[in-house]
């Protein structure tokens, strides 16, 4: 009990505390310590873990044992450190006073000032995938057609590009709102609006857009989709209840385009570039839609029915003009009466059985005229 056995082995250090007062180091080898009042403590530490842990290391670093044996990384509170051991990206130091072994391991460290909140790096992504980075950094990924809009402190900084961003979380409070730059729909449907003549309508409209402003777009509205649809809303029922239902169903395309007009100009406010507004279904009231059903039917009955007349007068006209050239041409109504004659025989299989001859003039066809 008066003497103790300390065997300290090639890749270790020895760490000799004296009723908890650090004193020194044990190199390699064994070491026999005499302490009859059980005094003394020695701590092993294995230079393979390259970090040197202990709670008087301030203590052993002022000593100055660590000289040659250790590498000491004070940390001022706007430091952190990058930690490299054996090629691989290892931790982050945080403030504080930090010492690796040296030899056993190739360690390197790499000193950055975080006053700056955005933190970048050639290799953020081989950093970024440690778990304890999460603990000292923000990381956020802006996706494949999309921009971000990053804010420091509440205030605007710049658009982000999409790839991996990282912000120290100490040195400021930033936020990246991610924008979606593709082209976007949406559908305001089942909008029951009254027109002039107090005839109410139930509407479905289709508005195409995209992000024009990406900051005017974060900052002009909290949802500015949200805020699209109310604008669509309001420009239909101020459009459409200006309107009587005749002139709205005779002029589709003029209402089309002022409601774009108007839905444009409110959407630039938003930082929005409207593609294009449309009214896809216009649905009228039950009693209204029979009402129109007998309306349609009507006109195109008269339609139809001046359609005949029309047809008829022109029939009559042609008639009397053959009737008048035919008077006019004996000639002609001759061959017209054979033509007769030749339709009749054919369908009926009429015998015409003729007489003889009054005077040698008389033509065949005379004959069977006057036997008719």
């Amino acid at each position: 009990m008066l003497v103790k056995k300390i065997m300290v082995r090639s890749y270790e250090v020895g760490l000799k505390f004296r009723d908890g007062e650090f004193k020194g180091l044990l190199s390699t080898g064994k070491h026999w310590i005499v302490d009859p009042w059980n005094k003394i403590r020695v701590r092993v530490a294995s230079m393979r873990d390259p970090w040197l842990v202990d709670e008087q290391l301030d203590v052993i670093v002022k000593s100055g044992v660590l000289k040659g044996r250790a590498e000491v990384v004070d940390l001022k509170d706007y430091q952190r450190a990058l930690v490299w051991i054996d090629g691989r990206f290892a931790r982050i130091l945080g403030p504080g006073l930090n010492a690796y072994w040296l030899g056993a391991r190739d360690v390197r460290i790499e000193v950055i000032d975080a006053r700056k909140a955005r933190f970048e790096h050639d290799e953020l992504k081989s950093i970024v995938r440690v778990n304890e980075a999460t603990r000292w950094l923000d990381v956020c990924k802006v996706e494949r057609d999309c921009v971000g809009v990053l804010f420091v402190d509440g205030r605007y900084v710049n658009q982000l590009d999409p790839g991996l961003y990282a912000f120290w979380k100490d040195a400021a409070d930033a936020r990246v709102v991610e924008l979606d730059m593709r082209e976007a729909q949406i559908d305001v449907s089942g909008q029951e609006i009254m027109t002039l003549d107090k005839v109410t309508l139930r509407m479905n409209a289709l508005v195409t857009y995209v992000i024009k402003d990406a900051r005017r777009a974060v900052s002009a509205a909290s949802d500015v989709r949200q805020s699209l649809y109310r604008e669509v809303q309001l420009a239909l029922r101020a459009v459409i209840g200006g309107r009587e239902l005749d002139s709205f169903l005779t002029g589709k395309d003029d209402v089309a385009q002022e409601l774009e007009q108007q839905v444009r100009e409110q959407a630039t406010v938003l930082g929005l570039e409207v593609r294009s507004v449309g009214i896809k279904d216009v649905i009228l009231p039950g009693d209204m839609k029979d009402l129109m059903n007998r309306v349609t039917e009507a006109k195109k009955a008269a339609e139809a029915n001046l359609i005949a007349r029309r047809e008829e007068t022109a029939a009559m006209r042609s008639q009397a003009n053959t009737a008048e050239l035919l008077a006019d041409n004996p000639t002609l109504m001759r061959l017209r009466e054979l033509e007769v004659l030749e339709k009749i025989a054919t369908a009926g299989k009429m015998n015409i059985v003729l007489g003889p001859r009054k005077s040698d003039s008389e033509g065949l066809a005379d004959r069977v005229v006057n036997l008719l």
